[in-house]
This record gives C-alpha cells, sequence and structure tokens, in this order.
C-alpha cells in the first residue's frame, strides 16, 4: 500500500523531521470492501431495466468489470493492468501522484457506464450510476483521503474511462445497429417462430408456466404503446422501441463482428458441425428431436424447476450473463473474498462472459439450425409447448451452454475447483436457492437447463459448453492479473 503525502527530504535537520514524520503518518485508508458488491447490484437489473438483449448486456458487463478492476489493481503491486493484454486495449496511462483507488475506480465506473449507455438510458438508470459513484467517493472523502488526493483520483479515473471508452468506441457494435437481416430460407434452416405477445412480457414465478400470458404478472399494461411499457410502466415516447429486443426479428445477427477481447477470431472456439438435418426416423438428426421430445414428456419438477431457475429471460431479469454476474456478487460474501479479488473476478469472468457471445452467435447464424419447437409442431405433435419460450434467433449452439462453459472455466481458473457455492438470483421470484458443489457443476446444470426447458438438442448443449471453455481458456492463455515474481539475486 502507498503512504499519503510526497514527502520531500530538504537535506540536514529538515530531513530528519521529515522522515520522523513520515514514519508516523497514518497508512492511507483499507480499500472499500463494499465497493464490487454495490457496483454489481446496479449492474445486473441493468439489462432488464433497459431491456437489454442478452449479447448487448455481454458487452456492457465486459466493460464494466475491465473499469473496476483496473481502478483498484493499483492498490496491490502484484496485481497487474490488462492494458496491452486485451485485442483492441493499448496500454492505461500511468498514473503520477498519490491516488486513492477505491475514488480511481468509482469513478472510472461510472465514466465508462455512462459512456456506454448514453442515448438510450432512463433518466433513472443515469440518476443510480452517479448517485452510487458519488456515495463511494462521500465514504473516502469520511475515511480520511484528503481533498488533493481525491480530485487526483478522480481525474485519474476519468482517464482510465476514456481508454476504455475508445476501445468501445471502435468495436464495432455501433456498425451492427439497425442492419438489416434476412434470414436464409432452405429445409432445417431456422425459423422465427416467436412473437411479441409470448416473449416480452415476461415472468420468472416458480409455480406458474414461466412465460406465459396467464400468469397475471405478465400480463400487459393497458395501453402499452412499445416494447419497453410492456413489462415495465413507465413514460416513454409513443414511437420509441429500443433496438436490441425484438422478438418478431433475429436478435443480433451480425454479433459475430464485435472485436472480442482474447480469441482470435469469432470463429476460433468453433464447436464441431452439427448433424445434417434429416426429417427421417432413424436418422441422427431425429434422435436429436426425440430427446428433447421425450424430455418433455416425463419432466420431473427438478427438472422444470431448473429449467426456470436459469431461464434469466430478458425483460424480467438481468438476462444470462447476468445470471453469472450475480452468482460472482454472491461469491464476494460466501468465499470473504478482498475488494481486489472480487474486481479481479469479475474483471476477467466478464470479458469471458463478452467473448462467449461472440463465439456463440457467430455459430449460431453460420449453421442456422432450426428450433426443436419448429420441427416437432411440424413432424410429431402441433400442440406441444415449451417450458421456457423458444428465443428469436437460431438454434445451435446453446448461448447458455457457451456462456455457462466460459464463466464456470473462468471462475475455476481464478478462485479454484471444487468452490461450493449458493446460488439465490431468483430467490425473490419464489424460486429456491440452488446449492452446486463446483462452478463446473453449475455449469452443467445452467447448460442441461435448456433440454429441460425444450429450446435445444443435445448436440448444442455438450458442444456449446465446451465450446465456452475453449473460449475462457483463451483468455487465460493471453492475459494475466498477477505480477512475475521478482527473481532472486545472489
Amino acid at each position: 500500500m502507498r503512504w499519503i503525502g510526497a514527502w520531500r527530504l530538504l537535506g540536514g535537520i529538515a530531513a530528519s523531521v521529515a522522515i520522523a514524520a513520515g514514519a508516523c503518518a497514518p497508512a492511507p485508508p483499507a480499500l472499500d470492501d463494499r465497493q464490487v458488491e454495490e457496483w454489481i447490484d446496479v449492474l445486473y437489473p441493468l439489462p432488464k431495466a433497459e431491456r437489454l438483449s442478452p449479447p448487448v448486456a455481454s458487452r456492457l458487463h465486459g466493460y464494466a468489470g475491465l473499469a473496476l478492476y483496473e481502478g483498484l489493481h493499483r492498490a496491490d503491486p502484484g496485481y497487474r493492468s490488462l492494458g496491452g493484454q486485451l485485442i483492441g486495449l493499448d496500454p492505461f496511462p500511468e498514473p503520477e501522484g498519490e491516488h486513492d483507488w477505491p475514488v480511481v475506480a468509482a469513478e472510472a465506473e461510472r465514466r465508462v457506464l455512462t459512456g456506454l449507455i448514453e442515448g438510450f438510458a432512463l433518466p433513472s438508470t443515469r440518476v443510480m450510476v452517479d448517485t452510487l459513484a458519488e456515495a463511494q467517493v462521500e465514504r473516502r472523502v469520511d475515511a480520511g483521503v484528503p481533498e488533493a488526493v481525491v480530485e487526483r483520483s478522480l481525474d485519474y479515473g476519468r482517464r482510465i474511462a476514456d481508454h476504455i471508452l475508445e476501445r468501445a468506441e471502435s468495436d464495432g457494435f455501433a456498425e451492427t445497429r439497425d442492419r438489416p437481416y434476412t434470414p436464409p430460407v432452405g429445409e432445417g434452416l431456422w425459423v422465427n417462430t416467436t412473437t411479441v405477445e409470448e416473449y416480452a412480457p415476461i415472468s420468472v414465478s416458480a409455480s406458474t408456466d414461466l412465460v406465459r400470458l396467464s400468469n397475471p404478472s405478465a400480463a400487459l399494461v393497458p395501453g402499452a404503446a412499445n416494447a419497453r411499457q410492456m413489462v415495465l410502466d413507465r413514460p416513454s415516447g409513443a414511437d420509441e422501441i429500443l433496438p436490441d429486443i425484438d422478438p418478431t426479428a433475429a436478435l443480433e445477427p451480425f454479433w459475430r463482428e464485435i472485436m472480442p477481447w482474447a480469441i482470435a477470431s469469432a470463429q476460433a472456439c468453433a464447436p464441431p458441425e452439427p448433424v445434417p438435418y434429416s426429417e427421417a426416423e432413424g436418422s441422427a438428426f431425429r434422435a436429436q428431436v426425440d430427446s428433447v421430445y421425450d424430455a418433455s414428456m416425463v419432466l420431473t419438477e427438478e427438472q422444470r424447476t431448473i429449467a426456470l431457475h436459469w431461464a434469466d429471460n430478458p425483460g424480467n431479469t438481468g438476462t444470462p450473463p447476468g445470471h453469472w454476474v450475480s452468482i460472482m456478487r454472491q461469491l464476494v460474501g460466501q468465499l470473504d473474498l478482498g475488494p481486489l479479488e472480487a474486481a479481479e473476478m469479475f474483471g476477467v469472468s466478464g470479458l469471458a462472459l463478452a467473448d462467449a457471445f461472440v463465439s456463440a452467435w457467430d455459430e449460431k447464424y453460420r449453421s442456422n439450425v432450426v428450433r426443436p419447437v419448429t420441427f416437432i409442431r411440424e413432424h410429431i405433435d402441433p400442440s406441444w409447448e415449451t417450458v421456457v419460450v423458444t428465443p428469436p434467433f437460431p438454434e445451435f449452439t446453446s448461448g447458455h451452454s457457451v456462456v455457462s462453459g466460459a464463466a464456470g472455466e473462468a471462475l475455476t481458473s481464478l478462485l479454484g475447483d471444487g468452490r461450493a457455492f449458493v446460488d439465490s438470483t431468483h430467490i425473490a421470484s419464489g424460486i429456491a436457492p440452488r446449492r452446486y458443489a463446483s462452478f463446473e457443476d453449475a455449469a452443467t446444470e445452467a447448460s442441461i437447463s435448456r433440454l429441460y426447458g425444450g429450446i435445444h438438442y443435445p448436440m448444442a448443449i455438450e458442444h456449446g459448453k465446451s465450446q465456452g471453455v475453449c473460449v475462457a481458456r483463451a483468455l487465460f492463455d493471453r492475459i494475466s492479473t498477477r505480477a512475475e515474481p521478482a527473481a532472486e539475486t545472489d
């Protein structure tokens, strides 16, 4: 840790006095134990409030986690900056003078989030972000951080944020907005079956079907004018529709073009090709379909609970990447992680989540595999229903499996294997906490939940999870958050 003040040795008696004074100077305040958890508490509901799609939410978490880590890591010389280690991210400017790192982190996070949501966020979201940053800085002032150090720290936090936002401006996101897309048409190719009525008003009630309009909590707001109002009764423009969630159109068909953080390209972790489409009984593809249909016919209450626990549909939850961010928030307390460990966990794992979506969406829109609901209703049972509504994008591979494979591998690499934990993400919705023996255990359950939900074939789940593990390993092959130990000298 650094000492507050820069004592200048002027020589003679003055030098002795300065040294003595320095020896008696108080140490700077300890890091803020609540800082990372508080920011995750803001970040988890943000995609719900702003109705962000899962890929867009993953991008937000990637940049947000990076900002927190870069703001805090210099509090301990044992940690390294990720600047210069990630694709498209040059080394960060070096700080000069004394800084308070929680202040740096608070300002970096505030400015990055504000920059990412500028132009579409509700005023309440912006106020929430600003209020938390101001409260965290005020706590540091109350803890005794000098005004000059606070001002210097705020300035450096802004420099970190601007460096991160410079990368965000060139990561390809803007170029993917509002581009027309027409899905290919042909035998065995994906057809969007999602409707506004069943997808937008989502409920995560543990006692009823997840996204059925028969659930009273899922009813449309009377007079709803747009997608936001379908779930959230709040004022907005009469013709304002956030483009990130339009269930009647293909969701993020160009996400493969987003600049990844660590994988060499969107295809770097591509899975094996899906089995060829066939309607013939006894074929390999028909076996995949039968696995989904047969499972739905004998689904147990435990399997249904698993499907609901991991559903994480956009609109009424923090989305699938947000579920893993919620788990990270819970791990801080359950594993007694310090602020730097927590920032490292969120920073690195958030990058894995972001790259997982780039990888998954590349495969989805390359293979364009038809969803189970389409095949089953056309060839087996016209009245067949899923537990989880089929989302508006192709089937292969399972996004949940890719993302969970990446998150589980990242957390295992950072925190160790066999770390048991409890996930209470949806307890407020009536879904009981679930216990896991390890991060791998949770990733496996999250993956298989999509079979229980009726929206993915076994091949998409198996290959998707391996795809996600590949993504996380590529990240750890590229970066190091810990400084190399100094070489011993004779």
